[in-house]
């Protein structure tokens, strides 16, 4: 009887931490379901590559002191952290939604200007997707920079919001 009760609680306990990781990313502002099939496969990419709008790269960053911005970063990354810069082209319409799997600051650098943000939505309990932020931009070249990431890696998708 005991073997079974412990059974019972270990089977309970699975079943309310999936429940629980799939209300992690519910919490999202809107849906990032996209994002979860593409960091499945993203490819392993170089810092200074460019990003496709549609698509998701793993991403390797270097010391920030190392990643080249173009701009200082909004916020000051720090010591010990790391972070890469990448290419983009801005479809027509100009708005892209760029979702990382971990923790980073993003800059997107447009004309020599860093623009600001025009939506986030930020979950800590969604598995394999810290952040998702908008931007609204002219259709043509952007720099995207991530920066304070403290790993090294970081999949990265960008796409046309939903």
């Amino acid at each position: 009887m005991k073997t079974l009760a412990l059974g019972f609680a270990a089977m309970l306990a699975a079943t309310t931490a999936a429940m629980a990781e799939d209300a992690g990313c519910e919490a999202f502002k809107w849906p990032v379901t996209r994002e979860q099939a593409l960091f499945a496969a993203a490819p392993a990419t170089p810092s200074g590559a460019t990003l496709a709008v549609g698509a998701a790269a793993e991403l390797a960053l270097v010391p920030v002191e190392k990643a080249g911005f173009a701009v200082p970063p909004e916020h000051a990354p720090a010591p010990g952290t790391f972070g890469a810069t990448a290419s983009l082209q801005v479809p027509p319409d100009g708005t892209i939604q760029i979702s990382l799997s971990g923790e980073a600051w993003i800059d997107v650098i447009q004309d020599g200007h860093a623009v600001k943000s025009v939506g986030y939505s930020g979950v800590k309990t969604c598995p394999g997707i810290r952040k998702s932020v908008r931007f609204k931009l002219a259709a043509g070249p952007a720099t995207v920079q991530f920066s304070g990431a403290k790993k090294a890696d970081l999949k990265v998708a960008v796409l046309t919001p939903e």
